[in-house]
């Protein structure tokens, strides 16, 4: 692994309202970015981490994004979550110490690596850091009942329009256009992740198209009617990625 120590990177890092530095005080972040490590910039395809490894580092992703996949003893994969900037990655191997799934990178992407011992050594010492990492486990698990929900009872109409409108509402988080965006994940990926098949996926985002709620150019996506994807989903609006 190639990286170097990091010093004020946190304090001055624009996605820390979103990771482990909110709530800290600015000499609890300068102890956090001192033990936090930089790693190379991951290509398209590289692995960050593969099921069954050791954890030695949680991950925060400052650019790009990844997926995650479990895949059982035939080869078959299953997608369980996509990540964005901002999101905290490892947390599935607490209970182990391993990692459950295997997470690579979907574009030229790059990650804050936060070594597993000195972090816990940290969080002994800031209860405001340790109070955060529960914060953020929390936010996962809500996260993963809205997905179940997602998978069981929505039409597959939806299931796309909500998988957009969880993307809308994680980009105008981070600071940017909640209603244009790119889709770096292939639609093959969606649809493994939604439970469909790539062609219901294509049709669904043709109609959405048809409708005035969505135009798509290859990954490029505007909502052009937001108000109508919101309609689209119903009351119950998803939670952040």
């Amino acid at each position: 692994m190639d990286h170097t120590s990091s010093s004020s990177y946190c304090i001055e890092c624009r996605l820390a309202n979103f990771c482990l530095p909110y709530g800290l005080e600015a000499s609890e972040i300068g102890q956090l970015a001192a033990i936090i490590k930089n790693k190379r910039p991951l290509q398209v395809g590289e692995f960050l981490y593969l099921q069954g490894d050791q954890c030695l580092s949680l991950f925060a992703i400052k650019s790009g994004s990844f997926r995650s996949y479990v895949s059982n003893s035939e080869g078959m994969e299953q997608i369980i979550g996509f990540y964005l900037p901002g999101a905290l990655m490892g947390l599935d191997s607490f209970q182990s110490g391993h990692f459950t799934c295997s997470t690579v990178a979907l574009e030229t992407s790059a990650v804050c690596v936060l070594p597993l011992n000195l972090l816990n050594e940290l969080c002994a010492q800031i209860p405001r850091l340790q109070l955060q990492i529960t914060r953020i486990l929390g936010k996962e698990i809500a996260a993963d009942h809205d997905k179940i929900i997602l998978l069981a009872h929505r039409s597959a109409q939806e299931k796309i329009a909500t998988f957009l409108l969880m993307l809308s509402l994680r980009y105008v988080a981070l600071g940017f256009s909640d209603t244009q965006f790119n889709l770096s994940m292939r639609r093959q990926d969606i649809a493994n992740f939604l439970g469909l098949t790539i062609e219901t996926v294509s049709r669904q985002l043709t109609d959405l198209a048809k409708d005035g709620v969505v135009t798509i150019k290859q990954r490029d996506v505007q909502i052009k009617d937001l108000s109508l994807l919101k309609a689209l989903v119903g009351h119950c609006l998803p939670s952040i990625l």
